[in-house]
C-alpha cells in the first residue's frame, strides 16, 4: 500500500463503526421526540458539522432511518420525520435506538394484545406438535427462570427464551415467524416489567403449567395455562406502569 492509498483506506476501515454511531444518534433523537413528527431534520451540512462526519456518512445513516420508516427525504424540503405509524417499531434495530425509559408504553399494550391473540393457540399447537426434546428445552428455560431468583436480568432472559421455544414448538411457520417478529420486543417487554414482579414464584408456577401441560399433550390445558400467564403479564405491566408514573 502506498503512501495515497493509506489514509483512503484508514478512512474505509473507520466507516463501519462511526456510521452505526452516526444512525444510532439521529435516530434517538427522532424517537426522544427532539425532532418531532412532520419536522425537518437539519440540514445535511449541518448534521455533518454536529456529528464531526462526511457527507456521505450523513446520506448512509439517513438512509437507513428512511428504511425503518422513521424519515422520508422530500425534493426542496429535506429530510422530513414520518408519521409514527410508519415506524418500524419491532425491528429490533429501532428498539435499541430507544433512549432508556423513553419506549412508548402504548408499545407494551399492543404487545400484550398481539400475545393474547395468538399465544394461548401457539400453546394449544404445542401440546400436541412439541418434539421430546423441545419440551425439554421449554422445561431448561423454565428452569432457568425458577433459578433465577433475585437475578432480574437471568429471570427476563429465561422467560423470553420460554416464549421462543413455545412458538417454535407449534411447529405453524406463520406463528413461527410472528414469533420471531415481536421476539425482540418480548423481550424488551419482559425485562421492563421484571423488576415489577413482586412475586417471580407465582410466574414460575403459571409458566410451568405449560410445561406440564405439553408434556401431559393436554391441548385445553396449554391454553389455560398460557391464558393465566398473559393474565400475570397485565398484572405486571399494569404496575411497571404505575411505578413509573411514581418515579
Amino acid at each position: 500500500m502506498n503512501i495515497k492509498e493509506a489514509p483512503a483506506a484508514a478512512a474505509k476501515s473507520r466507516r463501519p463503526r462511526v456510521l452505526p454511531d452516526v444512525v444510532r444518534a439521529i435516530a434517538a433523537e427522532v424517537l426522544a421526540g427532539n425532532y418531532p413528527v412532520g419536522s425537518s431534520l437539519p440540514s445535511e451540512n449541518d448534521l455533518c458539522t454536529e456529528h464531526s462526519v462526511s457527507r456521505t456518512v450523513i446520506r448512509e445513516a439517513l438512509k437507513t432511518l428512511a428504511a425503518k420508516g422513521l424519515v422520508l427525504s422530500r425534493p426542496r424540503i429535506g429530510t422530513v420525520v414520518c408519521e409514527r405509524d410508519n415506524w418500524n417499531i419491532i425491528d429490533p434495530q429501532v428498539l435499541e435506538w430507544h433512549a432508556p425509559n423513553t419506549l412508548d408504553p402504548k408499545l407494551f399494550d399492543s404487545i400484550l394484545e398481539t400475545r393474547r391473540a395468538i399465544e394461548p393457540l401457539v400453546a394449544e399447537l404445542a401440546a400436541t406438535r412439541a418434539s421430546l426434546q423441545e419440551i425439554a428445552d421449554l422445561e431448561l428455560a423454565w428452569k432457568g427462570m425458577e433459578d433465577a431468583g433475585s437475578d432480574v436480568a437471568r429471570f427476563a432472559r429465561s422467560d423470553a427464551a420460554f416464549h421462543q421455544v413455545l412458538y417454535g414448538a407449534c411447529h405453524n411457520p406463520i406463528f413461527r415467524q410472528i414469533g420471531g417478529m415481536i421476539e425482540t420486543a418480548l423481550n424488551f417487554a419482559l425485562e421492563a416489567t421484571a423488576n415489577s414482579v413482586d412475586r417471580r414464584d407465582e410466574a414460575v408456577r403459571v409458566h410451568y403449567g405449560v410445561v406440564e401441560a405439553l408434556r401431559m399433550r393436554d391441548a385445553a390445558a396449554a391454553r389455560r395455562a398460557a391464558n393465566e400467564i398473559l393474565d400475570l403479564a397485565a398484572r405486571d405491566l399494569a404496575r411497571a406502569k404505575s411505578q413509573k408514573k411514581q418515579d
